[in-house]
């Protein structure tokens, strides 16, 4: 079965603007959403997830109590939860390969399912602005069409994507929302910026550039994040782009360059240093080709913990 809205079938194609404007309990939430004021979430409890990464846990986590992600302009980020065990997954979708990566999302849910036949699936999309190249409705539609194509009922809860996401200044658009956190225990989904992103933030960040596919990265069983082991090829005449100014950085290396966020240069010349100095992570960054295991101590802090046989 298909998207719901309020328990009747989404009409696809159809624009965001178009959907929620037929579902005026839609607009409502993309406003209130919108006219929230950015809540700062400190490391405590928190399972920061990057682009094209996925995490999903439950109420029953006794370590991660936060899932967030920000910094999305062009990208979405989704999160999928049932309201039954409130098993909850949050991803980072940059339109990649959004045919394969929802269908992870499911799995991702399904895997967490105690077989409760009470509750239902509730989708949240949020991200994208109106930008140049068309790349956020691009994905709108993507994500809505296959999660469409899913054999489950799905209910559209929140939809404050592309066009409902956009703010105008100067005759240039950018995004209202760039990251959102979902609280595991009471639901809440709020607008969010986070100053701890890691652990293994560039390592993470490395993976992603170089073209790594969407992964889940936490074990809720363990209550283990888990790293690897992951591979790459070098990057590409790395260090011309190391030499190039931000201007250029920002131009050739951003789907969006106008509307990032004042980090992104300095991530991305972090993350290309980063390339530089590990061509090929393999041995050197995952010693005997293991995972790099972390766990969250007494204060709510990411700690790594002892490796697992391979």
């Amino acid at each position: 079965m298909p998207l719901l809205v309020e328990g009747r079938r989404v009409r696809l194609p159809q624009s965001a603007g178009d959907l929620v404007r037929a579902h005026p309990p839609l607009e409502e939430r993309a406003r209130l959403l919108r006219g929230q004021s950015v809540q700062q979430v400190g490391p405590q409890g928190l399972l920061y997830v990057q682009q094209r990464e996925l995490a999903v846990t439950s109420p029953k986590d006794g370590s991660i109590s936060i899932l967030g992600s920000d910094d999305a302009t062009t990208c979405h980020i989704v999160v999928l939860r049932h309201t039954g065990n409130g098993a909850t997954c949050l991803t980072h979708c940059d339109g990649t390969d959004t045919k394969a990566e929802v269908p992870l999302i499911m799995n991702s849910i399904k895997s967490f399912s105690d077989h409760t036949q009470c509750g239902r699936l509730e989708v949240h999309l949020v991200g994208g602005f109106r930008d140049d190249r068309q790349l956020s409705q691009k994905l709108t539609h993507q994500l809505l069409s296959e999660f469409d194509r899913q054999e489950d009922d799905i209910h559209l809860v929140t939809l404050c994507v592309t066009e409902l996401n956009d703010r105008e200044e100067n005759k240039n658009h950018f995004p209202v929302i760039y990251g959102i956190a979902v609280n595991i225990k009471t639901a809440e989904i709020y607008r969010a910026s986070f100053q701890d992103r890691g652990p293994e933030e560039e390592l993470r960040a490395a993976r992603a550039l170089t073209g790594g596919p969407m992964i889940s990265i936490y074990d809720a069983k363990t209550e283990q994040l888990r790293i690897g082991p992951y591979s790459w090829m070098p990057f590409p005449h790395v260090d011309f782009w190391l030499q190039q100014d931000d201007k250029q950085i920002l131009e050739n290396l951003s789907t969006s360059p106008l509307a990032e966020p004042p980090h992104f240069v300095e991530h991305i010349r972090s993350t290309l240093m980063f390339l530089k100095k590990y061509p090929s992570p393999t041995n050197t960054l995952f010693p005997g080709n293991k995972a790099l295991l972390y766990k969250k101590n007494e204060d709510g802090l990411w700690e790594k913990s002892s490796s697992p046989q391979s």
